[in-house]
């Protein structure tokens, strides 16, 4: 996987880009960071990264294997990041879904900042 192009579509390396968000080595410093570290962790499913991510107090809206099944019920083709700012991102996530459908996923996703730790808060879609 290290000469793998991250999935996020920054043109960087995986290993030099997301992974290091979703091994835990390293914070995405502002909220495009996670929000791209967190397409590629749908991509590689890893269900974990996408729960800790979660702001705590809208995990009860969410269940990680109900991260986990999209993830692996989908097919991921690519990322694309409309507008950003300090704490919103808006972007069209393009997969094939189970059905062997094309399908767009349009969110202005909102990300709040606690410490030094950005999460994922809720989206409009």
């Amino acid at each position: 996987m290290s000469s793998v192009n991250c999935y996020c579509g920054s043109g960087k390396l995986f290993v030099n880009c997301c992974q290091p968000y979703i091994n835990g080595i390293e914070k995405a410093p502002t909220a495009e960071a996670l929000m791209r570290s967190r397409y590629s962790a749908y991509v590689v499913q890893n269900a974990d990264y996408l729960w800790v991510t979660t702001a705590p107090k809208e995990r009860r809206h969410h269940s990680k294997s109900a991260m986990l099944e999209w993830s692996r019920s989908n097919q991921w083709i690519k990322l694309e990041v409309l507008k950003t700012t300090e704490t919103t991102v808006e972007f069209k996530a393009y997969y094939i879904d189970n059905n062997l459908e094309g399908q767009i996923h349009h969110e202005k996703s909102n990300f709040i900042k606690q410490g030094d730790s950005w999460f994922y808060a809720d989206g409009e879609y």
